[in-house]
């Protein structure tokens, strides 16, 4: 985004206006859009000012205030989904989106990291010395299943 125009070319666009021309005829001589010569003198009749309105800016995290709440919760349930979280906002009365709790939590330095249900590996460790390396998944969650768009066939002629 550009910076806006200076204050003295604002002023004598306005005294132009106010002499009596028009607006088209003010925006041809000093080279401005026509639609800059109708807001300016909009804003100089409203405020009595030409000057620009304020740009960009900084703004305030929506959790911010909750970062407790949310850092006790991770304490206190490590496997909480940002999903989970965003129920228990909500329920607190606090709208957001589960992408605006990950970029807090990121940003706070709250990560959480889950571990898999991976069958453990006999052959090599994947974890560091020390640690467990995944619980032992029950059998029955890994199913021998495919479907029709992995199944081998016959191809389309």
């Amino acid at each position: 985004m550009t910076a806006p125009l200076s204050t003295d070319l604002r002023e004598r666009v306005v005294a132009a206006v106010q002499s009596g021309d028009s607006v088209r005829a003010v925006a041809a001589r000093f080279e401005v859009a026509v639609s800059s010569v109708v807001k300016w003198s909009q804003r100089h009749r409203a405020t009595g000012s030409v000057r620009p309105g304020k740009m960009g800016g900084h703004r305030k995290r929506i959790l911010e205030p909750h970062r407790s709440f949310l850092a006790e919760r991770l304490n206190q349930n490590p496997h909480l989904t940002l999903h989970g979280l965003k129920a228990e906002l909500a329920s607190r009365g606090i709208a957001v989106s589960h992408n605006t709790i990950w970029e807090f939590i990121r940003s706070e330095g709250l990560r959480f990291k889950k571990k898999r249900c991976w069958p453990l590996n006999r052959l090599a460790p994947t974890s560091p010395a020390g640690e467990s390396g995944g619980r032992a998944c029950n059998s029955i969650s890994i199913l021998n299943v495919s479907s029709s768009s992995t199944k081998p066939g016959s191809r389309p002629t």
